[in-house]
């Protein structure tokens, strides 16, 4: 069985302290993986242990992992490893290790949602549509990955399963609500990461990770169940590479009758068109959408991120693009779905509840109908507003956080109350529109700065391709394992 916070008890880690002798196979994407299974040069099982043994070394600093099942994984690389020596994979991601964010369900897993308030004590017998997938695909499920509680805020803690660190200081926070899967991505715990984002919680811990997040248009990949925050919500993919989130997203991105928002499958391979370049993109860049105010570091690092694409054959302007920030229109759906949260927990399972998830929840009930439907209003507004404006223009680009990862207090109750949003992300959820974080270098002090492509709605190859364009001109870098 499966084991909270820890190993699966039937996993023995290796005695070789060195583990950084391990970090090059450990990075390796998925996509590389995959043609090393095939040429027979890596095994399925020797990387799934290789894995198994990092996370057991390295997550104990920085509490990545929600559950852990080793036993499962193992069993699954084996499986894999059969298939491959015939030549016969299962699917685009046989034997390729994946951890899913504690938001998505997974048969035989109990998904606690980072939360006291759900009883572990259930029938968990359903997959969540990723999770079908990537099962379909032969891909090796690892566990589950740390959330804010229901993904409620933009810090990678929960009073369920402690505070999730940084991978670049442990002394900051990676970002939420999908902070482990930042987290995992960034220091090598597999290269592919199913998180989910209704206002920024892929791109927030893409940004303060240095990992890759995207954000795909609404509705391009099935949700099930539907959230308590409706159509903000995506299931995404946070990678450390372009080229694996595509493949992902080739994976996730298919029919699942049992989320009716869903796009019909698309006809091609979001892999496909990668490499093309950017030469001719017309690109806005705006260093604070008008509104936000944004830390100095922060706004050079990305000014200067932002030259690549011009360099690469785009044309790129600044620009404002006239909005005043919608954070009002989306408190009140953000705050509504809380109120609808709650209100299906019984109260002695609310009281369990952070302070801060209930006061938003508290402001929820008061909102009324009339209220609701004007935010609707402004909400179809700001997405008519967008298509207009990617008329002229193909991309935007913005800073992805308007500062960077914040310290870690010492007390989990000094979290509790604090929400931390980024004025660059919730927009791009209320339009429904493709949006990207990828690391555009670090800060003085060594943390991760995130720039943010966003493109028309529909048009998540332009953002991908725009992505992998800057990614070959600036890599990711690698954090130094904590110890």
């Amino acid at each position: 069985m499966p084991t909270q916070n820890a190993t699966a008890s039937s996993f023995v880690p290796s005695n070789d302290a060195n583990y950084s002798v391990h970090d090059d196979v450990a990075y390796l994407s998925a996509v590389e993986l995959v043609e090393l299974y095939r040429t027979k040069k890596l095994s399925p099982v020797d990387l799934t242990r290789l894995i198994l043994d990092r996370i057991h070394k390295i997550d104990p600093h920085i509490n990545a992992f929600a559950l852990l099942d080793a036993e499962a994984a193992l069993a699954s690389a084996k499986e894999s490893e059969k298939r491959w020596s015939r030549g016969e994979p299962l699917g685009l991601v046989d034997g390729v290790p994946v951890a899913l964010k504690d938001l998505v369900l997974a048969k035989g897993w109990p998904t606690l949602r980072g939360s006291r308030a759900v009883d572990p004590d259930q029938d968990w017998t359903e997959d969540s549509p990723a999770t079908a997938r990537l099962r379909e695909h032969g891909a090796v499920l690892l566990g589950k990955t740390t959330t804010s509680e229901f993904g409620w805020k933009g810090l990678g803690d929960s009073l369920l399963t402690g505070i999730t660190r940084n991978p670049w200081n442990v002394a900051h926070t990676p970002g939420g609500s999908s902070g482990g899967s930042g987290a995992a991505a960034a220091i090598g715990f597999g290269p592919l990461h199913v998180a989910t984002d209704g206002g920024g919680s892929t791109r927030l811990p893409a940004a303060h990770s240095g990992a890759f997040g995207f954000k795909q248009t609404f509705g391009r990949v099935p949700v099930y169940p539907p959230s308590q925050n409706g159509t903000l919500f995506h299931v995404t993919p946070l990678t450390r590479s372009v080229r694996d989130a595509a493949l992902l997203l080739d994976v996730i991105a298919r029919q699942d009758l049992r989320d009716w928002n869903a796009l019909p499958p698309a006809d091609i391979s979001w892999s496909k068109g990668l490499e093309d370049g950017i030469k001719g993109l017309r690109i806005a860049y705006s260093p604070a959408l008008g509104y936000a105010q944004v830390d100095p570091e922060i706004e050079k690092i990305v000014a200067d991120a932002v030259k690549v694409f011009a360099d690469h054959g785009a044309i790129v302007e600044l620009v404002d693009p006239g909005i005043e920030d919608p954070l009002p229109i989306f408190l009140t759906f953000w705050q509504a779905g809380a109120a609808k949260l709650l209100a299906s927990f019984a109260p002695d399972r609310r009281a369990l509840t952070e302070p801060g998830l209930q006061a938003a929840a508290e402001q929820g009930c008061a909102i009324d109908a009339v209220t609701y439907l004007q935010a609707v209003d402004r909400r179809e507004a700001l997405g008519r507003h967008f298509s207009q404006f990617h008329q002229t223009w193909d991309l935007l680009i913005t800073p992805t956080t308007a500062h960077p990862a914040s310290a870690i207090n010492a007390s989990q109750a000094d979290l509790a109350d604090r929400p931390i949003r980024s004025p660059f992300t919730y927009p791009f959820n209320l339009t429904q529109q493709p949006a990207a974080s990828i690391s555009a270098g670090l800060t003085k002090a060594g943390l991760p700065v995130g720039l943010q492509i966003i493109g028309a709605k529909f048009a998540d190859a332009t953002v991908l391709r725009a992505a992998r364009a800057f990614e070959i001109a600036r890599p990711l870098a690698r954090p130094t394992n904590p110890s």
